[in-house]
């Protein structure tokens, strides 16, 4: 009989998402508190064998799909070594990067036979991206971002919108699509330790939709199983848009994905405040798999069970979580 690791809202988990690090190159305020952060010291991380053997784990369980995240993933000295050898695995392998580093890693992507990444990208207007990330580095990331869509690569670019910070470049971003074929992804604002969430800097789905609505016309695209993006096209345009409504119409219900932080820990949700700790298991010759299965079992039903989509009543301070950039994004 095939494994599964569902839960016991009957979601089965066959999406794994792995940080390699905690640390960034860029210091965007609402992923990383400060500009001066204490990173865990490479001895906590999962080092690259131990990445390989819990993966192994994990696809044995029925995972098909693992995403590589961070931080950022590409700062991370043996990121090509890990990358390879994940790419001998029966998944498909995709990566999420803020895209600084892309022209250094475009072979190694190529030969581990990536062909889809995520690209962070919060503004279109190069001074706006200094203020959001405190480094001088759009050019970088919209150069790599058309490196890799001459090289054929299915690029979506994640835009978190902020009220008052980048709600006036929805616009932008869809026109970006009407030529080039970049698949835009606005994500609405969220809570984690640290990050300055107030419930007013969110800018929901319905809002986003208006906003598109008032300058073009919008198809919906049919979504495919356990989607998180809601995805619409303009019509005539080369690429999409999509929303990911996770605080004004969340996905819970059909969610498969679980989360390894760079320190070895399972977070069965976002949002969960419960962690697993796995590496410290492994390391100590432990079997691992009833703990992994305990932890999706103690899944919630929604966010983790620490509060619900009425959003505009949540109090931060009341949220137990870590800062995004330790959870993986």
């Amino acid at each position: 009989m095939e494994k599964k690791l569902t839960d016991t809202f009957g979601r089965v988990h066959n999406y794994l998402r792995i940080s390699l690090t905690d640390n960034c190159n860029f210091r965007c305020f609402y992923c990383m508190p400060e500009e001066e952060y204490d990173f865990a010291p490479a001895s906590r991380l999962m080092q690259a064998s131990e990445i390989n053997t819990i993966s192994k784990l994990f696809v044995a369980q029925g995972v098909e799909k693992i995403r590589l995240t961070g931080g950022e993933p590409l700062v991370r000295k043996d990121a090509a070594e890990i990358i390879l050898s994940l790419s001998e695995l029966p998944v498909k392998l995709t990566m999420t990067t803020n895209g600084s580093r892309i022209h250094e890693y475009l072979s190694v992507l190529k030969e581990a036979g990536i062909r889809s990444l995520n690209i962070s990208l919060d503004t279109l207007n190069r001074e706006k991206f200094l203020l959001v990330t405190r480094r001088d580095q759009f050019q970088r990331v919209y150069d790599n971002i058309h490196l890799l869509l001459n090289e054929g690569f299915h690029v979506k670019v994640n835009m978190v919108v902020m009220k008052g910070m980048n709600d006036m470049e929805i616009n932008d971003f869809v026109e970006w699509t009407k030529h080039e074929p970049v698949h835009v992804r606005f994500i609405e604002f969220m809570p984690f330790s640290g990050n300055r969430w107030t419930s007013n800097k969110v800018v929901t789905l319905d809002h986003i939709l208006q906003e598109v609505g008032n300058k073009y016309p919008i198809e919906r695209l049919q979504g495919e199983p356990n989607e998180t993006a809601k995805k619409f096209v303009v019509p005539g345009h080369a690429g999409t848009f999509a929303v990911i409504s996770t605080m004004s119409a969340n996905f819970c219900g059909s969610c498969n994905r679980i989360r390894l932080t760079a320190d070895g820990k399972l977070k069965n949700c976002l949002f969960s405040q419960h962690e697993t700790d796995l590496l410290t298991a492994l390391r100590s010759r432990q079997d691992i798999l009833p703990l992994i299965m305990d932890n999706i079992k103690a899944k919630a039903k929604e966010y983790g069970g620490q509060f619900h989509q009425d959003f505009e009543n949540i109090h931060p301070e009341d949220i137990h979580n870590r800062s995004m950039i330790t959870i993986g994004g």
